[in-house]
């Protein structure tokens, strides 16, 4: 468990109900910049707001998924050009389902340091993954580490 009670684990696949009949998903592949991860979330928070979703719920998944694009092009594929991040996502009105890929080596998410550690907490950045975990219903990686999948279940309130 996560400090907000939120899960999160690392698996090797996505979770099962993800790719069952009737849950198309929309794949999106962008260049490896900040501008087209921008372009996408905007896309995914639009559905968001056609759907209805609340003002809070549309926050989490906005600023879980900027932090997933922003690790994705940032760590994952260092800022390298060359490399593309992979969207694969649905929002319905039950949930909204992300994930993010990139084209690096990957990570462990249990060797990132505890952002809540005093040795840590006056560090500009280290935050995202604790973030990601405490806003979405559940996060998962992927054994790899170079995946995220990210669900959040509408109307479900803030930590």
């Amino acid at each position: 468990m996560t400090p907000a009670g939120r899960e999160h684990e690392t698996s090797p696949s996505a979770p099962p109900d993800f790719g069952a009949a009737g849950l198309a998903l929309t794949d999106v592949v962008i260049p490896n910049d900040l501008r087209s991860a921008k372009t996408v979330a905007d896309r995914i928070v639009a559905e968001l707001a056609r759907l209805k979703y609340d003002d809070d719920c549309a926050f989490a998944v906005k600023l879980s998924l900027e932090e997933a694009l922003t690790n994705a092009i940032k760590h994952g594929n260092r800022n390298d050009p060359a490399k593309r991040v992979f969207l694969r996502f649905r929002v319905d009105p039950q949930r909204a389902i992300i994930m993010v890929r990139d084209e690096g080596p990957g990570f462990s998410p249990q060797d990132v340091p505890d952002p809540t550690a005093d040795e840590n907490l006056e560090r500009p950045n280290g935050r995202g993954i604790m973030l990601m975990q405490c806003y979405m219903s559940k996060v998962w990686y992927n054994s790899t580490g170079n995946e995220v999948w990210m669900l959040k279940n509408a109307g479900e309130t803030l930590p």
